[in-house]
């Protein structure tokens, strides 16, 4: 068994209430934990059913340092595997999209059809069981037309998700939606900086004074209703039986909360980006519905499109953002909408993020660091995240620990 200690005494170090200790955001021995015990080991949102749009169609992509691919097979259902062939371990898709009628190895043409199984690996012997050599798998969930992968053996329970979020997503049609734009960001900063930062907006009046034209930068928590503003909305999304109450779990959490008064949609002016609307339910004046999933992403759908954040860890203090705009399907760019428009707000708000999150990772690097408080009405997210990452790197430490126990009582025995 690896040795946690240093690492379970820099958790156990962690005050309550407050940021991490100094080495949990740029040790390289807490990178390769971070891989195992956290993003390993949950669900992971990749992306959107309309990347996959035909028989073959896959995403090659990575989760941490682990290349995975996601594909389509000859029944239309999404299966995952890892992307690493079962002779050599060479990687058999390189990183992006494609279309495939089979999975064939690059280096010595071992070949497998899209259900994993493997078809031909040529000069093996007679001894050789194909059938012991097929692609290793993930676990793959779709959920309104939205893409998870997790890589555990034995992944967190997706049904209490899918009940509480699916009926908030549906509305907004993302099965008739597709990728308008995409957009990757390499920041200099440990990947718990970069969600910390992004689970907040104590800092938006301050840096991100395009955001705070729409965005309500002051709202508590999870967006629960404490205003007459926030009141009206509630009641008109009611009448309009959208779905969208606050809710949460372990590893995710959803609402739907209003923009500021006389915005429609998150851009620059907080007018419409998008004449084709994606829901167009209450003519697509429906606030923002926000959903979230620990470690690693937020997304924002307004009536007229979404945007879809998530953050891939490189290194101890690398981290891979990428950012994707959904529109309607039919939505034509130039007679629809703008595309500098459309992305504008969020990819300078990104740019924004970036900067304050290398400028984070500079002053934790001082030896004068130590860990600072959050504060409970600003920070209440922040605040929840840091918590479900010292949970859940506790709980795997214990389970490794309790396993390594078991394991030693028949060598024991045996003596």
């Amino acid at each position: 068994m690896a040795d946690y200690s240093r690492i379970k005494a820099a958790l156990d170090a962690r005050p309550a209430g407050h940021s991490l200790p100094r080495s949990l955001y740029n040790d390289d021995e807490v990178f390769t934990f971070d891989e195992e015990a956290i993003f390993r080991r949950t669900w992971i949102l990749i992306g959107f059913e309309v990347e996959f749009p035909a028989t073959g169609s896959y995403q090659a992509l990575r989760i941490g340092s682990a290349p995975i691919i996601v594909i389509r097979d000859r029944s239309g259902v999404l299966r995952g595997f890892h992307n690493t062939c079962r002779h050599r371990g060479a990687e058999l898709c390189a990183e992006g999209a494609g279309r495939a009628t089979r999975l064939v190895c690059p280096y010595h043409q071992w070949t497998y059809d899209l259900s994993g199984k493997l078809l031909f690996a040529g000069r093996m012997g007679d001894d050789f069981d194909a059938a012991n050599h097929g692609l290793k798998p993930i676990h793959v969930e779709t959920l309104a037309g939205t893409v998870y992968v997790c890589l555990a053996e034995t992944p967190p329970d997706f049904q209490p998700y899918r009940d509480a979020v699916g009926p908030m997503l549906e509305p907004h049609d993302f099965r008739n939606a597709r990728i308008a734009h995409e957009a990757t960001l390499l920041e200099r900063a440990n990947w718990k900086l970069v969600m910390e930062n992004a689970r907040e907006c104590y800092h938006c009046a301050g840096r991100h004074p395009e955001l705070a034209v729409t965005f309500p930068i002051y709202a508590k928590g999870n967006f629960e209703t404490v205003s007459e503003h926030e009141a009206r909305f509630d009641a008109r999304m009611a009448e309009l039986a959208l779905p969208g109450a606050p809710a949460e779990g372990s590893w995710w959490q959803a609402a739907r909360f209003p923009l500021n008064e006389g915005a429609v949609s998150m851009t620059m002016d907080g007018k419409r980006a998008v004449a084709k609307l994606m829901c167009p339910i209450g003519d697509g004046d429906i606030g923002s519905l926000r959903w979230a999933l620990e470690p690693h992403s937020f997304c924002h759908s307004t009536g007229d499109f979404t945007f879809m954040f998530t953050c891939i860890p490189l290194n101890a203090r690398e981290t891979l953002v990428l950012g994707k705009w959904l529109v309607h399907k039919d939505a034509v760019e130039g007679v629809d909408y703008d595309l500098e428009n459309l992305v504008k707000l969020w990819d300078v708000t990104n740019m924004e993020d970036r900067d304050l999150c290398e400028l984070n990772q500079r002053g934790v690097n001082s030896p004068a660091y130590t860990p600072g408080p959050y504060s409970e009405v600003a920070e209440s997210l922040v605040l929840r995240f840091t918590n479900y990452y010292v949970t859940t790197a506790k709980a795997y430490i214990d389970e490794m620990e309790r396993q390594s126990q078991v394991a030693a009582v028949p060598a024991l025995a045996a003596e």
